[in-house]
């Protein structure tokens, strides 16, 4: 029988831990972490989750700043925007919400984030600590997978490890947090050669393609762990990456869509908010 690992659990307890924490911090330093958020354009989907993000933080006791700037927003003003929070110690960390309006370049936006207040992890400087195995703030998703595997017993060293995506955001990260705890690491994704071939020789399966149902039951071995990051609005409901129900009996552990792997990634984002403020 397959079991399902519950995010929802886990980051339950994680937010109830950093609100603890955060109230502590304010009665021994008088300092309350804050997160700003920036909002670039009208898409739907980028506003109900900035919209979550918001909600989580303040129930955290953590102060919430937010800027909804217009599509048409240049890039020489989004600059301005963020050297302005960089500057502001009122604010502890930063969020860029992605993707931006076609024309904007996000890179370079990401790159005027201090590096103490890059709550997502995705300043060249982070990922350049992150490659050496240096502290340094790291990608909500991925550090929210780590945190389901370890909550889960799941023994990560000496363990094959597939992470199916190689994108900066999950991809590429997830890679190096597993390899930097001693898993043999393959990295595929969608235009990978007989994909099944690979991920069935996985012990953990981590899936993040943007493409859903991509993976079944050809692609998995017996007893394997898969978590999918994958979510997707479709008219028979959300979906991820991986075709869960077709995997019943066949992965020992699977994170379900949703509950799985998206709390996570918000309770992440309050540990790197907390963890900002401390430092």
């Amino acid at each position: 029988m397959t079991t399902l690992i519950d995010g929802r659990k886990y980051a339950h307890q994680i937010r109830h831990r950093v609100a603890e924490e955060v109230a502590d911090l304010a009665r021994s330093h008088g300092r309350t972490p804050g997160l700003a958020t920036v909002l670039v354009g009208d898409d739907a989907a980028s506003a109900v989750y900035v919209a979550n993000k918001r909600r989580a933080i303040r129930e955290a006791g953590m102060r919430n700043v937010h800027h909804a700037l217009p599509r048409d927003t240049t890039q020489e003003e989004i600059a301005a925007v963020i050297d302005a929070l960089g500057r502001d110690p009122d604010v502890t960390g930063i969020l860029l919400q992605l993707p931006l309006p076609p024309g904007l370049d996000a890179t370079a936006l990401i790159d005027r984030i201090p590096a103490y207040k890059d709550v997502d992890g995705l300043t060249t400087l982070n990922v350049g600590l992150l490659t050496r195995g240096a502290d340094g703030l790291r990608p909500c998703t991925p550090a929210g997978v780590m945190e389901l595997l370890d909550r889960e017993g799941v023994a990560l060293s000496g363990a094959h490890a597939v992470v199916v995506g190689h994108s900066e955001l999950v991809g590429r990260p997830m890679a190096q947090l597993l390899l930097q705890r001693d898993a043999t690491v393959t990295v595929a994704h969608k235009h990978t050669r007989d994909l099944p071939s690979v991920t069935r020789t996985a012990d953990i399966l981590v899936v993040a393609t943007g493409v859903p149902g991509l993976i079944g039951p050809e692609h998995v071995k017996p007893g394997a762990v898969v978590v999918d990051v994958g979510i997707h609005r479709t008219p028979r409901g959300l979906l991820g990456d991986v075709r869960t129900g077709q995997l019943d009996g066949l992965a020992a552990l699977i994170t379900p869509v949703p509950g799985g792997v998206g709390p996570m990634t918000i309770a992440m984002l309050l540990v790197n908010t907390l963890r900002a403020a401390q430092r």
